[in-house]
């Protein structure tokens, strides 16, 4: 995860019962009949920072042109449409349409015979339709914020996939079109006078291997991907 969205996090979480005290007196309830409603509706904006977890080929040390391959994390965009169904007084059922602009970075150390080591970066882009159903799990209110958990799966589908493209070029790394795993995440919910706001954080896994196998010198090294990504999003209902 991005170092500065740790700290502002961790910062927000030692913060908030301090702050919420020092409100607590003479602080009208606002909103009182918001969670009695059985649907709502809602949008957030979210900045996320996404990377590969690289699975090599069980014969990478014997590579003569690949010395190493990791993964950086770039920064992206989400834009979500939510619904919410209320199943009781604890627990929601949530699904989040997103559009989501991601950036992964492959870090590639290439080391030729008779040559100096060189170092390259393939950027892979993308571009997912998302649909997340999450169950989230709510503490009791205590005068106009509660903290919630979360968790659930999600299925993708990369709008700007290069998995079909027939010609092996060696600068392309080709990712499957479609991306599934789980997601859990942490947040709070603070009740305004007209509406709800919820800053969250979640990390999402994929559990499916991205790669399209090619024989070039980018894809050959690697026997799998999966998706990493962090998500600090901002809600409103």
């Amino acid at each position: 995860m991005n170092t500065k969205i740790k700290y502002l996090f961790t910062a927000l979480v030692f913060l908030l019962p301090f702050i919420s005290k020092a409100q607590l007196a003479n602080r009208p309830i606002n909103l009182p009949k918001y969670d009695q409603q059985k649907l709502h509706f809602g949008f957030a904006l979210g900045f996320n920072s996404a990377k590969f977890l690289v699975k090599k080929v069980e014969n990478f040390n014997l590579l003569d042109s690949v010395y190493s391959i990791e993964s950086s994390a770039s920064a992206g965009l989400n834009l979500t449409i939510l619904s919410n169904l209320r199943l009781g007084e604890y627990f929601d059922l949530r699904f989040l349409p997103t559009l989501s602009f991601a950036q992964r970075n492959l870090d590639y150390n290439l080391l030729y015979s008779d040559s100096i080591p060189i170092s390259k970066t393939k950027v892979v882009e993308s571009t997912y339709l998302e649909f997340p159903l999450e169950l989230k799990y709510k503490s009791k209110r205590v005068d106009n914020y509660r903290v919630y958990v979360l968790g659930g799966f999600k299925y993708g589908i990369d709008m700007v996939s290069q998995a079909k493209v027939k010609l092996e070029d060696p600068d392309i790394i080709k990712l499957s079109r479609n991306d599934y795993g789980y997601e859990i995440g942490l947040g709070f919910d603070f009740y305004m006078s007209y509406f709800k706001f919820s800053p969250e954080i979640k990390m999402f896994t994929g559990l499916k291997n991205l790669i399209v196998p090619q024989n070039t010198i980018f894809s050959s090294p690697i026997e799998a991907l999966y998706s990493r990504t962090f998500t600090v999003s901002l809600t409103f209902e």
